[in-house]
């Protein structure tokens, strides 16, 4: 059992950065792939960026590349997703998720999940 708890989020302008965290409880964080999701209201939810469990693995969906970043610190039991040059579109409500399983990286079936922190970004 994994639990996940995600801290960050906020009210920001267009261009600003934010940096969005996830803790993981449990001992064997590092036996999990990671990723971060992000529902927007009226719209599906969807793979914004995942990690391998050594963090040698990323994806990101094409509409972050360039701006998001994510990592992972198994010390600390906790995955971060650095968001740059944000844009009104990013708003949605992100959340972080957790798979033992060994899939793509772009999967979007995952095990565990936290119960999101919202991301307003302004025009």
């Amino acid at each position: 059992q994994v639990q996940l708890v995600e801290s960050g989020g906020g009210l920001v302008q267009a261009g600003d950065s934010l940096r969005l965290s996830c803790a993981a409880s449990g001992r064997t964080f590092s036996g999990y792939a990671m990723g971060w999701f992000r529902q927007a209201p009226g719209k599906e939810r969807e793979l914004v960026a995942s990690i391998s469990r050594t963090g040698n693995g990323r994806y990101y969906t094409d509409s972050v590349k360039g701006r998001f970043t994510i990592s992972r610190d198994n010390a600390k039991n906790t995955v971060y997703l650095q968001m740059n040059s944000l844009k009104p579109e990013d708003t949605a409500v992100y959340s972080c998720a957790a798979r033992s399983s060994s899939l793509l990286l772009s999967t979007t079936s995952y095990d565990y999940w936290g119960q999101g922190t919202q991301v307003t970004v302004s025009s």
